[in-house]
């Protein structure tokens, strides 16, 4: 249990992945990468924020809409580590992408099988 809900996958490994985000923009912060670390950050955090804020979700569509607003954190954040990924001199793990794809798959499994 580290995202705080015991067995639900999506709120850990989008609060597991948080905690990478945070310790990325800590080592692009040390290289002066101040403006795609800020932006990062937020994406990146975001979506676990949105996840956890779903899952006190009002109704089914809430639900639904909280996680859309995830889905669409992490396709922000996937723009943001493309940027490092191919730009010279930004320190960036490239198995954040990875990581970032599952939680895209994950999420889109979810609203997916949510609206059934």
């Amino acid at each position: 249990m580290i995202g705080g809900n015991r067995n639900n996958v999506i709120v850990d490994k989008s609060f597991s992945f948080a905690i990478k985000i945070v310790a990325a923009c800590e080592l692009l912060d040390e290289c002066r990468k101040y403006v795609i670390s800020k932006q990062l950050l937020k994406s990146g955090t975001s979506i676990g924020a949105s996840v956890r804020e779903a899952q006190g979700a009002e109704s089914k569509a809430d639900f639904i809409h909280k996680l859309k607003i995830a889905f669409k954190e992490a396709e922000e954040t996937e723009y943001w580590l493309l940027i490092c990924k191919y730009s010279p001199n930004y320190p960036i793990d490239e198995r954040l992408l990875l990581d970032n794809q599952e939680l895209m798959r994950i999420l889109s499994k979810i609203i997916i099988s949510s609206k059934d």
